[in-house]
């Protein structure tokens, strides 16, 4: 009998709608090739709907989220709406209501994709970030005084508990060890973890102590490093060759993910996932709803069929995963670029070439 999958649809946004259409091309035409079944439920959460109802995302909308294997998600973002709104209203609060405390961003150059790094090559950009999800300065601790006064003062704190810490970095060393295992070229490169504990001296050394003493203790096979963050934005760009698995805390994580994008080849490749190990994961494209490119068929979906190759990843199709990524791997050879209007090819057109390839 073969395996059922029940996915949460949320196309949300701009353009979000119109990449989730050829990535759900993509997962049916898998799907059918590896023998298993997804079930998709579609949810309208997004900027229409908030401007229509006030409705951002009922606590009903989590319990039936809970009742899923996965989410699969186009895009948050309403130009009408203040921003912050959507934002905090629906992919924070689905991440902290599901405990989705891994952020998961493969930063992977694919060949024939442009990359602003001069003479770096795939070779030399293919790493993953492990961002903490739920904890740090996003957890909403601080306040405001004297409001609207000259003499306001806002707090917002980075708080960070040790069990938040090292489940983080368990899920990271356990991924470094699959991929040490899977190739040699990543078992030559270290774990690297990122903060800022020159500054940030309580939440830094926490992070610090917490990374030593599970690596030498659990770990003792893979080699470890330490960058501040600063340093690490600069090996990003000078060195991507240096890296394997980063793993870092909220903050850091949410802005070095998107240097790495850039260093991919843009947003239009780039993925990721707001991963619970033992819950329901919720996978996206990075480039948000770009409503400028809303409706002209001209978006690049990649990133949408990237995250839809994440979630069958994580939910254990590795070889329909795979499948995917080498059907991408060789549309993206054909592609003129991964901008949007400069493909050579309509969004649908780039979803019905990955598609027929499988």
């Amino acid at each position: 009998m073969s395996k059922v999958y029940n996915i949460a649809v949320i196309p949300g946004d701009g353009t979000g709608p119109e990449v989730i259409a050829e990535g759900l091309k993509v997962l049916n035409a898998v799907s059918s090739r590896f023998g298993f079944k997804l079930n998709y439920t579609t949810y309208d959460f997004g900027g229409e709907r908030y401007l229509k109802t006030g409705e951002i995302l009922p606590d009903s909308a989590i319990e039936e989220f809970k009742k899923h294997d996965a989410i699969y998600l186009g895009a948050i973002g309403h130009p009408d709406v203040k921003p912050g709104i959507l934002e905090t209203g629906i992919l924070l609060r689905t991440r902290f209501a599901l405990d989705q405390y891994i952020n998961l961003r493969p930063v992977k150059l694919y060949p024939n994709v442009e990359t602003p790094l001069k003479d770096k090559t795939p070779n030399d950009i293919d790493f993953v970030v492990v961002r903490e999800n739920t904890g740090g300065i996003y957890t909403g601790h601080g306040g405001v005084t004297r409001f609207d006064t000259p003499d306001e003062i806002a707090t917002q704190l980075m708080v960070y508990d040790r069990r938040t810490v090292d489940r983080c970095l368990k899920y990271a060393f356990e991924l470094k060890r699959k991929r040490n295992a899977k190739d040699k070229k990543y078992a030559d490169k270290p774990i690297t973890l990122v903060h800022k504990r020159n500054v940030l001296l309580y939440c830094g050394d926490l992070w610090y102590r917490a990374f030593e003493e599970m690596g030498s203790k659990d770990f003792p096979e893979i080699k470890r490093d330490y960058n501040h963050v600063d340093a690490a934005n600069m090996w990003f760009v000078k060195n991507p060759e240096w890296f394997d698995v980063v793993v870092t805390e909220n903050l850091f994580g949410d802005i070095i993910t998107d240097l790495g994008a850039m260093i991919q080849g843009g947003l239009g490749v780039a993925a990721g996932g707001n991963i619970n190990p033992e819950g329901v994961s919720m996978f996206e494209p990075m480039g948000g709803s770009a409503p400028k490119y809303q409706g002209k068929n001209v978006i690049n979906p990649m990133a949408a069929i990237a995250a839809g190759m994440m979630m069958l990843e994580t939910l254990g199709e590795i070889d329909a995963a795979q499948s995917i990524e080498n059907a991408m791997s060789k549309v993206m050879q054909k592609m003129k670029s991964q901008a949007a209007g400069k493909m050579g090819y309509s969004t649908t057109e780039v979803g019905d070439m990955v598609a027929g390839i499988l």
